[in-house]
């Protein structure tokens, strides 16, 4: 008999034994118990996993440029923290700041929807605050720069991801690690890049951000999630700080 024992957000470990009726049910209420949205298992605590959505309230999250969290447009539902479509809340962003780190969220959207992740934060740099992973109903745009996972309008994301329709559960990644980055989506590496490298910095001169100071550099800065008008909802929002990296 086969079963999946889940360690981590995205790790699997498959084994192959026999197992009595008994031995089945404590495996599986032990997995259900692992997959508790908005909760930490032990093993994720001990490899250095952080909670940044609690599930139940809005702590540690505060409005772009502002110390506040907005009064409208973000919205606690159910365990997820909701963007609400038209609300006006504006991007909002974490408490803390980040240099080396693995992000890992899970998300929905509204069809029709669009909106994002973004890293590389700065709140001093107007009109480009970082490098955004898209999220997007990808119904509505063309393969490519625009499309789900992409770095937004810089570079797309392989051809074949593996993307779940709005309304359905996607689970995301993103690593930072000195100048290697990579995006992640259902498990799956659809897009890694180099800052700094020739294939970035003539994507970025083709970009809408060419001329934006300090784009396409590693900095420490805050996670940000975006709002774009449309409904988007974030749940097992975590991080894990690594190795600085070259």
């Amino acid at each position: 008999m086969t079963f999946q024992l889940r360690i981590g957000p995205d790790h699997l470990t498959t084994a192959r034994m026999n197992l009595s009726l008994p031995l089945i049910l404590c495996a599986a209420l032990t997995s259900a118990v692992a997959a508790e949205p908005n909760q930490l298992t032990p093993e994720e605590k001990a490899a250095g996993w952080k909670l940044l959505f609690d599930g139940q309230t809005t702590q540690g999250w505060r409005s772009y440029k502002k110390q506040t969290f907005p009064t409208n447009g973000w919205t606690v539902q159910e365990g997820w923290l909701k963007c609400v479509a038209r609300g006006r809340g504006g991007d909002i962003v974490t408490v803390d700041a980040f240099t080396d780190y693995e992000f890992w969220w899970e998300w929905r959207l509204a069809p029709k929807a669009n909106n994002g992740v973004k890293y590389f934060v700065s709140e001093k740099r107007s009109g480009a605050p970082g490098h955004e992973y898209q999220m997007i109903d990808d119904a509505t745009v063309k393969p490519g720069k625009g499309a789900t996972a992409a770095f937004y309008d810089v570079l797309p994301p392989k051809s074949d991801k593996p993307p779940k329709p709005p309304g359905e559960i996607n689970q995301s990644r993103v690593v930072v690690q000195g100048n290697h980055v990579e995006h992640w989506l259902n498990g799956v590496k659809v897009l890694e890049y180099e800052l700094g490298s020739e294939e970035v910095q003539a994507a970025l001169a083709r970009s809408k951000f060419k001329d934006a100071r300090d784009f396409g550099r590693q900095i420490t800065g805050p996670i940000l999630l975006t709002d774009h008008g449309t409904e988007a909802w974030f749940r097992n929002l975590k991080i894990r700080e690594l190795p600085a990296g070259r």
